[in-house]
């Protein structure tokens, strides 16, 4: 029941993943290479790194003073010399300052890497297209979020009827011409003459939720701060559900109201609040109005689900709700409602999920009906209705596939992909179309309409690309882990590349929080390919690819399997002559950045390259800065003497050698994160600029702190354009990838 206009939950650590993705126009390729991409030899490689180092020799590692912090845990004296980059820049001077000086040393290398201004025209031309998201159907409306090729941000189109003319009912930049202003997200009315939406300013996801008039445009009175975020309207548009930051300095005073049109939110009733700091409350409102459901996540692999008689409470100003499935060790995840049956996707006795219908009257697991069993070859995903009958989406080795269903559960068979990639569904139970999202490694993101009645497929949208999806090739490898286990990788190439073993190439992962990193088109990708790079992405233990067993053996005390996931998918690709140590790279952001920051750590050997955006590096202090205590499920408490034990061995910022040399580094951080704290960046590039034998010029190690971003969200197109330039130079730099093939 997240729809995909709305933003991801307030915990999640996933939205740093992956790089920007775009897509756009005519400049098709012919000929057995890739858009006029001339081969190069190795001797032009090393020319690159050569040139590289006389342009950047002159900026030199800034000082840092060391000032000593000592803390005992667990009977271990823990020193940390660089504390005092814990502050924000607001905060203090000194770390401001501090971190101007990085930022200079890291903009004069950076820029200065030969073949950098080709590779962000291409970038410019690749990420400057149309993006179009799939409408979302309520009533007569269509509404759908695009962001046109000269924009920096998506606006918000409605159209009456699927063959309508788009109207700009929401443009940010027409409010805020910086372009540092985003929509997060939308909510329209049951009968879409509403719409509920949120703005953020320069990445920092604190929502302001305002409504508009469809028909006229016109905005309400009505405007609630707090990091908000709608959970549903109320069946005649009165009011609508929504979860907001009672405190908006702490993270953890969510809690869930409703309110009611022209009133002052200081009335709006309580549905629930945040009772804990890890543990999670969401809630959504039934389409007649008459149930709520209420989810508080412990993690990414446990959920509690309540309901609630919404009529009584808004009557009565007393929630009372009503335990569905509470204190079982699954996910329970509400999809939809229909008539009076809640239908849940859970992993209780079904690792993969399975989708139960619960009777809200009588809501005992007695009485719980399986709809759609668990599979021991798919993972379910997510399920909707769409007519009469239930959409379904699942994950099978990695890549998506769609069944229908009738609403007790008989096959009604599946829908038809173009190919291996990540697919998604939007529908409305009364419309008679449904819209299919799809996208793949070399097939950008297309939007197709859906007749319900006979299932037939017509194209909606496709911007088309300054690329030849043709000229690459995409294939799913496997390999074998520390432990045995089987981890695939997808690998993406120029269809004519030989392997000589010295292919530059750029390693992707994430690995955590159950999320499924998918086959899915990336904008910044395509110039490293074209230039003659490999780009591979490994699947990991700790995501949701392969259902909760998955995800759950790359967690807590086991997720030092995610780290040697990743080393056997590396290793693979060095002895099945694709490329070697010096010609690789690492990169992930998030949860994504601490797996490339424990790499670069554990085995330096292994690459010459790592970026980790916006990462955890110091997972001792965690918990003790904005919403990490979220994460304590997902990693454990470093306070708990068992899993300080765990998280002690592979932290990044306490396991670094002095002297050691490490593949060069590219740390990067927004100042306005609200999600993972800047100073993890700070310090470790502090740490290891003192501690690792590297040579600055060489393998620099290198800070980059945004002070108009935070985790990665709203950001303007020009700032896209330039953070993937600054990512992909980098390892072109340093895996000796020529640049100059673009021009």
């Amino acid at each position: 029941m997240t729809p995909s206009h709305q933003h991801p939950s307030a915990g999640d650590l996933s939205s740093a993943s992956a790089p920007p993705a775009g897509a756009r126009a005519p400049r098709r390729c012919t000929g057995a290479g890739a858009c006029g991409v001339r081969p190069r030899t190795a001797v032009a490689g090393i020319l690159t790194i050569l040139l590289s180092a006389t342009v950047v020799r002159a900026a030199s590692v800034p000082p840092t003073e060391q000032r000593p912090v000592t803390t005992v845990m667990h009977g271990e004296s823990i020193v940390d010399p660089y504390a005092w980059l814990e502050a924000l820049e607001s905060e203090s001077t000194e770390v401001r300052d501090w971190t101007t000086r990085q930022n200079d040393r890291t903009r004069a290398m950076l820029d200065g890497i030969p073949g950098r201004p080709a590779l962000e025209r291409r970038l410019t031309a690749l990420l400057r297209t149309p993006l179009i998201n799939a409408p979302v159907i309520r009533g007569p409306w269509l509404f759908n979020t695009e962001r046109p090729a000269d924009r920096n941000q998506a606006r918000l189109l409605v159209r009456q009827g699927v063959d309508g003319a788009p109207r700009v009912l929401i443009d940010p930049e027409a409010i805020d011409p910086s372009g540092l202003t985003a929509l997060d997200w939308f909510e329209p009315s049951h009968d879409g003459s509403l719409v509920a939406f949120g703005f953020s300013h320069a990445g920092d996801e604190m929502s302001v939720l305002r409504v508009l008039r469809v028909e006229t445009g016109e905005w309400l009175a009505d405007e609630i701060a707090g990091k908000v975020y709608a959970g549903g309207w109320a069946p005649d548009g009165s009011g609508l559900l929504y979860g907001v930051l009672e405190d908006p300095s702490n993270a953890y005073s969510r809690a869930w109201k409703f309110h009611r049109l022209g009133r002052h939110h200081r009335h709006d009733p309580v549905l629930v609040r945040q009772s804990q700091p890890s543990r999670i409350p969401d809630a959504k409102l039934s389409k007649d109005g008459r149930w709520a459901v209420v989810q508080e996540f412990e993690g990414w692999s446990r959920q509690d689900i309540y309901l609630a008689d919404a009529l009584r409470w808004l009557e009565t100003g007393e929630p009372d709700l009503v335990p569905v499935a509470v204190g079982l060790d699954a996910r329970f995840e509400p999809q939809f409602f229909h008539e009076d049956r809640l239908y849940l996707l859970t992993t209780l006795d079904a690792p993969n999920g399975r989708l139960i219908a619960v009777d809200v009257r009588r809501p005992g697991q007695a009485q719980w009906q399986t709809i759609i069993p668990a599979s021991g070859t798919r993972v379910l995903e997510s399920a909707d209705v769409a007519g009469n009958r239930i959409v379904a989406i699942f994950t099978e080795n990695a890549s998506s596939r769609i069944e229908q269903y009738a609403l007790d559960g008989r096959s009604h068979g599946g829908v038809d992909l173009p190919g291996l990639g990540s697919a998604t569904v939007s529908t409305d139970r009364d419309a008679p179309v449904m819209f299919l999202s799809f996208t793949s490694y070399n097939d950008p993101r297309s939007i197709w309409r859906i007749s319900l009645a006979d299932g037939a497929r017509t194209l909606f949208a496709r911007p088309e690309v300054p690329v030849d999806p043709a000229a690459f090739i995409v294939r799913q490898e496997w390999c074998t882990s520390k432990d045995g286990t089987r981890v695939p990788m997808f690998l993406v190439h120029r269809r004519d590349l030989h392997m000589d073993g010295r292919r530059p190439t750029a390693v992707y992962g994430y690995g955590g929080f159950n999320v499924s990193i998918l086959p899915r088109f990336v904008s910044s990708v395509i110039p490293f390919l074209e230039a003659g790079g490999v780009y591979a992405s490994v699947t990991l233990r700790g995501g949701g690819e392969f259902g909760e067993r998955w995800h759950r053996s790359g967690m807590l005390e086991s997720k030092q399997n995610v780290f040697d996931d990743l080393y056997a998918a590396t290793e693979w690709l060095h002895t099945s002559g694709i490329t070697a140590p010096a010609h690789t790279a690492v990169y992930g952001g998030s949860n994504g950045g601490l797996l490339t920051g424990v790499a670069a750590v554990q085995r330096p050997d292994l690459y010459a390259a790592a970026v980790s955006i916006v990462p955890l590096l110091d997972m001792l202090r965690f918990p003790h800065f904005l919403m990490a205590r979220f994460w304590i499920p997902e990693y454990g408490d470093p306070d708990d003497s068992a899993a300080y034990r765990w998280i002690r061995a592979y932290s990044p910022y306490h396991n670094v050698v002095e002297g050691r040399t490490y593949p060069s580094m590219l740390i990067t951080a927004g100042e306005n994160d609200n999600r993972v704290h800047p100073f993890h960046a700070r310090k470790m590039t502090a740490l290891l600029q003192e501690k690792a034998g590297n040579d600055p010029v060489e393998r620099p190690i290198l800070l980059w702190v945004d002070r108009e971003a935070g985790h990665g969200q709203g950001k303007p197109l020009a700032q896209q354009v330039r953070d993937a330039a600054d990512i992909m130079a980098f390892m072109a730099w340093r895996t000796g990838l020529p640049l100059d093939a673009l021009e």
